[in-house]
């Protein structure tokens, strides 16, 4: 099973796992922990991974996409909103986009939120 791991915390936590996951790469050792994303404050969590994101993002894990148009027809959806979606969730990380379409192509999204 593939896992997304969003984390919303400070600069010096993500610092800190990046740090340990270059010092596992320089011995030689592999991360079996899924792909990370952080986002510094909840708000930021909040303005891209909406209901109709997520909504998109499921979607998305069930039935990739070749493009944007035929995405909006399934989920019968405007084109401009969904393309403005894709967009949103593609430059944070939580969609790819190959030659073959679109992907969200995890199992899960585990999320951290630091005190």
């Amino acid at each position: 099973m593939s896992k997304l791991n969003v984390h919303v915390e400070g600069w010096d936590a993500v610092a800190a796992r990046v740090t340990e996951a270059w010092h596992q790469a320089e011995r030689g050792e592999t991360a079996d922990g899924g792909h990370h994303l952080s986002f510094t404050a909840w708000e930021r969590l909040a303005a891209v991974l909406t209901a109709k994101r997520l909504e998109l993002l499921r979607h998305l894990h069930r039935n990739p996409s070749v493009s944007i148009a035929a995405l909006a027809r399934d989920l019968g959806r405007d084109y401009r909103r969904v393309h403005d979606d894709v967009e949103i969730l593609t430059n944070a990380g939580l969609i790819d986009r190959t030659p073959d379409g679109l992907h969200a192509d995890y199992d899960s999204i585990q999320t951290t939120i630091a005190m």
